[in-house]
């Protein structure tokens, strides 16, 4: 039996059916021998970029990070605020809410919005995350357009093109991963947004080796307004560790199962026990989500080494971000068409 107090490490796994119906749920508890592997806050290296001391004629403002599933829109927001705030996989439609990262330097305040990737709706989430899109385009005083330079223009791409061209506002057109084209390939690119597009700025960048990121920040600092930053220096996005706990182990479901099952998992957070966190301990219960009998098959693996895998490395990274040991408890269960739930997704909070 698996006990809070226990001194060993690993997974301890109850009977795994050989078939799997319904929505019985399989339990994973998690716990660290040694507690978290890194020190307590900050949680991650500091940005070279965060700096707490502010000139008295700051530019601050939102900047409002938007274009195609899997163009690198987390990856570079992740770069620009030195720490992991955006979950980041090679699936398309990975973020789902709207996910703001601060950024507080001499020069100011950058509040990056990360946006899901602009795409068909198909179901009442996506609908959701179209409108919360359009709105955070609207609400921003600067837009940054990215592109994946690596792939040829399409309608897709159009698409997203017209659908920020429209709000009217300062936009810079960011062709990212410029590490995996040729120079030459570039020019052509870059002539063509300029003729078919309106944009303020047209900036190529790499989120994956940080190249020319130095160049993006120095104009966005030149656009935005001159206004006092609307959060504290230290504060590096506005979400509860709740969400992101979430957000982590869906990462990790993400990346553990790949294309088999791609969008159709959600995760809710049961319990976040911080009663013992001066001691150095908070318990987490978490349910995964499927919408398919076989899809909680493929999650939890066989014998259980799926959500074993999942569990363990979403806790090496919810001890980074809580700075302390997490006893993480893991379950699986079916809710068919959850995407087109409204009181789920209300409960999810997307």
């Amino acid at each position: 039996m698996w006990s809070p107090g226990a001194e060993s490490s690993g997974f301890f796994l109850g009977s795994v059916p050989k078939s799997i119906h319904g929505n019985f749920a399989i339990c994973v508890k998690t716990l660290s021998k040694k507690g978290p592997r890194h020190s307590p806050r900050p949680r991650v290296p500091a940005s070279p970029h965060q700096k707490s001391e502010i000139s008295q004629d700051p530019h601050s403002g939102y900047v409002c990070i938007a274009g195609r599933p899997n163009s690198g829109k987390s990856t570079l927001l992740n770069l620009l605020i030195g720490q992991k705030v955006s979950i980041v996989s090679h699936q398309p439609q990975t973020t789902r809410n709207r996910i703001l990262g601060i950024l507080t330097e001499p020069r100011g305040q950058v509040v990056f919005v990360d946006t899901p990737g602009i795409h068909r709706p198909y179901y009442r989430m996506n609908r959701r995350m179209a409108r919360l899109i359009e709105e955070s385009l609207r609400q921003a005083d600067l837009l940054l357009h990215l592109i994946d330079a690596s792939i040829s223009f399409g309608a897709g791409e159009k698409k997203a093109m017209e659908m920020v061209n429209a709000i009217g506002q300062k936009t810079f057109l960011v062709l990212n991963k410029i590490d995996l084209v040729d120079k030459p390939t570039l020019l052509p690119q870059i002539d063509f947004y300029r003729k078919n597009g309106s944009y303020s700025e047209i900036i190529p960048l790499s989120a994956r080796t940080g190249q020319n990121a130095d160049d993006l920040l120095a104009e966005v600092f030149r656009y935005l307004p001159e206004q006092t930053p609307m959060f504290g220096a230290d504060q590096v996005t506005d979400q509860p560790e709740k969400f992101i706990v979430s957000e982590l182990i869906r990462e990790k479901v993400l990346q553990r199962v790949r294309q088999e099952v791609p969008h159709a998992t959600a995760v809710q957070i049961d319990r976040f026990d911080e009663s013992d966190r001066q001691r150095g301990r908070v318990r987490i219960a978490a349910t995964i989500v499927a919408e398919k009998p076989n899809q909680k098959k493929i999650i939890i693996g066989k014998g259980g080494e799926g959500i074993k895998q999942i569990g363990t490395r979403a806790r090496l990274e919810i001890e980074t971000l809580l700075g302390c040991r997490v006893y993480l408890e893991l379950f699986v269960k079916v809710i068919e068409e959850w995407r087109n739930k409204e009181s789920f997704l209300d409960s999810i909070g997307i």
